[in-house]
């Protein structure tokens, strides 16, 4: 997640409706990126096409593993201590599982597999990214002081390509561990390389050309799959906080092959005529693509509003055939009140009773809500 970027109101003109799509139920075969993917992932990306036409699933960063006053308590949820059901959508950053801070993490890690195995037995969907260190400078992931990363990962047998492949098997080998109650691998969306489209992380647009990053996505995926790992679906994650068009969607696209969820991370300052654009230009997108789609990080820091979700939220997705909006985490703040580090609901917030609205709504749909999303359609095929 970058730090939200504030955005002024504009005058939005939206193009004629007769060059937007939107996606349809009568769509029953779709493409998968990994052919050799298990039945229960194939059957988890049809039902993200399918659930559009139904509403979309509300999800939060973090939901499992903290909140604003808890931290590491099975069970917990800032949503559901609202509105007595835990999310659709459960996002969690993986990133400390991959690179160099693995063994020093191992605790919290443990938390985030058995979050992650709590969250499918709610049938929720699991959404992953990966805030990775800088495998060449040693940095953060907000390293971007060079322009080489990408270039040495791709170059074989360089130091930087064997670091970034250890933790590419690290990622495997935890995927592997990571199993239902029958055995089965769990699937989850995962958007590697988010935000692609900014200046801030070593695999951004001051970073990398558009061939390497093309090229990076691509490398990340086959080895991916190579190493046997068969339950990812893989979503790309611009981010678009001002009013965009359904180009801007494709800016460094890696290929159809190549990416199975079209989504968007959008920090759009509260305005909610720039959310409903970007998510009527997103849905076009996937609807002529014929993948699903959906808000992969959205919100207000510290917001305030006490009808934010249902002004701000549900009207701009009124009539947008998306899976999901996924709000970013609300930080354990651990008792220092002036940290206003949140971008959801929490008890005390002034939006709590609006929320309550907002999951009676019919448009959205949380954890107990879902369809089993691990069963395949009678009616779909993915191949």
């Amino acid at each position: 997640m970058m730090t939200m970027a504030a955005c002024s109101d504009v005058d939005l003109i939206e193009p004629a409706p007769s060059t937007i799509e939107v996606p349809s139920a009568d769509v029953k075969d779709l493409n998968i990126v990994d052919k050799s993917a298990t039945p229960e992932t194939k059957a988890l990306y049809a039902n993200l096409w399918k659930i559009q036409q139904t509403g979309f699933m509300f999800g939060h960063h973090d939901d499992l593993t903290y909140g604003r006053y808890w931290q590491y308590e099975e069970g917990q949820s800032d949503t559901k201590a609202v509105c007595g059901d835990y999310p659709g959508v459960y996002g969690v950053d993986l990133a400390e599982v991959m690179d160099d801070r693995s063994d020093s993490q191992k605790e919290v890690n443990a938390i985030r597999r058995r979050c992650i195995i709590d969250a499918r037995r709610r049938g929720m969907v699991v959404l992953v990214c990966a805030h990775l260190d800088n495998p060449l400078t040693g940095g953060d992931a907000w390293d971007n002081t060079s322009n080489q990363v990408a270039k040495e990962i791709l170059t074989d047998g360089s130091a930087t390509q064997k670091k970034f492949n250890g933790w590419l098997d690290r990622f495997a080998a935890f995927l592997e561990d990571l199993r239902d109650d029958q055995g089965q691998p769990i699937p989850m969306v995962f958007r590697p390389f988010h935000e692609h489209t900014q200046s801030w992380a070593w695999w951004g647009n001051q970073c990398t050309t558009e061939q390497e990053f093309i090229a990076l996505w691509r490398y990340t995926v086959d080895y991916l799959r190579n190493a046997g790992v068969h339950q990812l679906i893989y979503a790309i994650s611009p981010q678009m906080d001002s009013p965009k068009a359904e180009e801007d969607f494709l800016y460094r696209w890696p290929g159809d092959d190549y990416v199975d969820f079209i989504g968007m991370d959008c920090y759009n300052g509260g305005v909610a005529a720039t959310l409903s654009v970007n998510l009527r230009m997103m849905q076009s997108v996937a609807a002529k693509k014929h993948k699903p789609c959906g808000v992969t990080e959205m919100g207000v820091e510290s917001f305030t509003d006490a009808k934010y979700w249902t002004q701000q939220v549900l009207a701009p997705a009124e009539g947008r055939k998306v899976s999901m909006i996924v709000t970013w985490r609300n930080k354990f703040v651990n008792g220092d009140e002036t940290d206003k580090h949140y971008f959801s609901v929490y008890p005390g917030h002034p939006s709590e009773a609006d929320f309550v609205r907002f999951y009676n709504d019919g448009q959205t749909l949380f954890s107990q809500d879902l369809p089993d999303m691990y069963k395949l359609p009678a009616d779909m095929k993915v191949e």
